[in-house]
């Protein structure tokens, strides 16, 4: 398996540890996105036990605004934090 591969395979995975702890196995509810956010991605966001933070960044994933958060809204957000630090990084060179 190729090392984009693997990165997809543990997206896919990284979601559905923490989506269906309440019910819909494929779908992220504000307390599971919050969960995710602490354990996955804490280091990185600073202060996600702030629940303002999490319903701001809740509201602003949930496009279609059916207050849950789908694996494809889940996959932009990765892809903006991801280009974030790519924008990061790039400069410090």
């Amino acid at each position: 398996m190729t090392d984009v591969q693997k990165a997809m395979e543990l997206l896919i995975s990284s979601f559905y540890k923490y989506s269906g702890k309440e019910g819909d196995k494929h779908n992220l509810s504000k307390a599971e996105l919050k969960e995710l956010l602490q354990n996955e991605l804490g280091g990185m966001l600073g202060k996600t036990n702030d629940q303002a933070a999490v319903d701001r960044v809740f509201k602003d994933l949930d496009a279609n605004q059916d207050n849950k958060v789908d694996f494809k809204e889940f996959v932009i957000m990765v892809s903006c934090l991801t280009i974030a630090c790519n924008d990061f990084f790039a400069s410090k060179k």
